[in-house]
């Protein structure tokens, strides 16, 4: 699940040349051979994969300025990096006021290239998080901005945006960590109370002896250590949300209080002589059963019906893995621009594992995950290694663990040297994987140099070895680690060859 590029050239010989050197940085290619096919290919099922576009300036069909022209309407946020035989200033201008991230002159080295790539999607990913948080900030946050394709969060998000249609109360249930108070948000940023406030209660954090004052407020003196009047969250939220989060975690004698604040529409702060008339619109959450509760008597059962007027269930995460992928790209994305760290993907063996773990902590801990993952990583994907809480928790074996003599996360195995290649079970994780992120065949040479560097890997970065295991002499094993552009694994190994010797 590497970022998708996609190269837009009408020269055959460019693009090969443009996908071989962005290919070895661990990145998924894609290539359209005029602008009419990329515009396309944008508009497509697969567009929402590609994260940035290499476009030539000079092309038959549509010139690379129309084609930005009409990216503007469609893809606004989508990193753009010209590339033109006809360097000019004139020209570099006119590209970057039409939105172009960069401008890069034909022939432009692999560094160069990989280097704007790698800035252009950083800054991609900030921009975007800074205008989510803006958003979030100035509560106008919609369910656009939310991540979730699969069919059980789309009839969440139809829900959702029915609801937003009026002040219906709603009952927001799912598990801890599943993003109850972001589909609240959206709710909110879809309606008519868009841009007003927003007030989090978690009713489970609140001490008991200051719940009454935190939600409905006090007066100045009404009690001792009140040298102050104090809003309460109901008056704070007056014209927009009040957001009750854990609302099953609320003691009984206050669910009364709350009760007649729904009905009646306004509050009795502690030591006021009259109520106060409030306009708020009540969305609450629980992962706890209410029914049940009722049922037991810890929850009223007036309260109940009043709150779960219009109910939301939130899948957890296990119930929708198509959406692991898609998730666990952004949070990559944005931790690894947060932490200015290389990481561009997973491999398609790391990819299984996330997408078939269970994720009890649902998105939350698949966030927590992905950032350990970023942050302890030396290389430009995330492989299984990366992730061995996980890795234990479904049983996998082998001494999953990253090897010195390599940029990327490799995996070695667990059986034998001497095991012949069919012994690998067919389901294991290890194993060479035939086809990319999107299901397509893998070119020979990204496969050739996977092995490679597996191969290397098991070996511990003895040369001689490797070359014999993989029929190669060692002068074509050093070739093709220079075409594929790991000349560093075979400095460091001959550095290391010594050292293990004498271990």
């Amino acid at each position: 699940m590497p970022q998708t590029i996609l190269i837009v050239d009408d020269d055959p010989v460019q693009r090969r040349l443009l996908e071989a050197a962005i290919s070895r940085t661990g990145m998924h290619v894609v290539s359209a051979p005029g602008g009419q096919p990329a515009l396309d290919l944008l508009n497509g099922p697969r567009g929402e994969q590609i994260q940035l576009l290499l476009l030539d300036l000079v092309m038959p069909d549509m010139d690379g300025m129309t084609v930005l022209a009409k990216l503007r309407a469609t893809h606004e946020g989508l990193p753009v990096i010209v590339l033109t035989a006809k360097g000019g200033i004139d020209s570099a201008v006119e590209a970057m006021r039409a939105g172009a991230s960069d401008f890069l002159v034909k022939p432009a080295s692999p560094e160069r290239i990989t280097v704007s790539i790698r800035n252009a999607l950083k800054i991609g990913t900030l921009s975007g998080e800074v205008t989510r948080l803006k958003k979030k900030a100035e509560n106008r946050l919609v369910f656009d901005d939310l991540i979730g394709k699969s069919a059980e969060m789309r009839q969440v998000i139809r829900l959702g945006q029915r609801a937003a249609q009026s002040n219906i109360p709603i009952l927001i249930e799912g598990e801890s960590g599943v993003g109850k108070e972001l589909i609240a948000r959206a709710i909110q940023g879809s309606s008519e109370r868009a841009g007003k406030p927003f007030v989090t209660v978690n009713c489970g954090a609140i001490p008991e002896n200051l719940i009454e004052s935190i939600l409905f407020g006090h007066e100045k003196g009404s009690f001792t250590g009140a040298s102050d009047k104090h809003l309460g969250k109901f008056q704070e939220a007056d014209g927009g949300t009040l957001f009750l989060d854990e609302i099953g975690e609320l003691r009984i004698d206050m669910q009364v209080k709350l009760l007649r604040a729904l009905q009646e529409g306004e509050v009795d702060p502690i030591g006021s002589k009259r109520p106060t008339k409030v306009d708020v619109r009540i969305i609450s959450a629980t992962n706890r059963d209410l029914a049940e509760l009722t049922r037991e008597g810890q929850f009223r059962e007036d309260l109940y019906y009043r709150l779960n007027v219009f109910p939301v269930f939130i899948p957890p995460l296990r119930q929708r893995r198509e959406d692991v992928p898609a998730l666990a790209r952004f949070f990559i994305a944005r931790f690894a621009a947060e932490e200015s760290k290389p990481v561009a993907g997973l491999t398609p063996e790391a990819t299984d594992l996330i997408e078939n773990f269970d994720w009890p902590g649902n998105v939350r801990q698949l966030e927590n995950t992905i950032f350990r993952a970023v942050v302890l990583c030396d290389g430009t994907t995330l492989d299984v290694c990366d992730f061995p809480q996980i890795a234990a928790a479904m049983g996998v074996d082998a001494q999953v663990r990253r090897s010195p003599f390599i940029a990327e996360a490799t995996v070695r195995a667990s059986a034998p040297m001497s095991a012949p290649a069919v012994s690998v079970r067919e389901n294991s994780p290890y194993a060479l994987s035939a086809t990319d992120a999107a299901g397509h065949m893998r070119r020979l040479e990204d496969v050739e140099s996977e092995m490679i560097r597996m191969a290397i890997a098991r070996y511990e970065g003895h040369m001689s070895e490797v070359a014999r295991r993989l029929g190669i002499g060692r002068s074509t094993l050093y070739r093709k680690l220079k075409d594929f552009g790991l000349e560093h694994i075979a400095q460091e190994a001959e550095a290391d060859e010594p050292r293990q010797a004498v271990s």
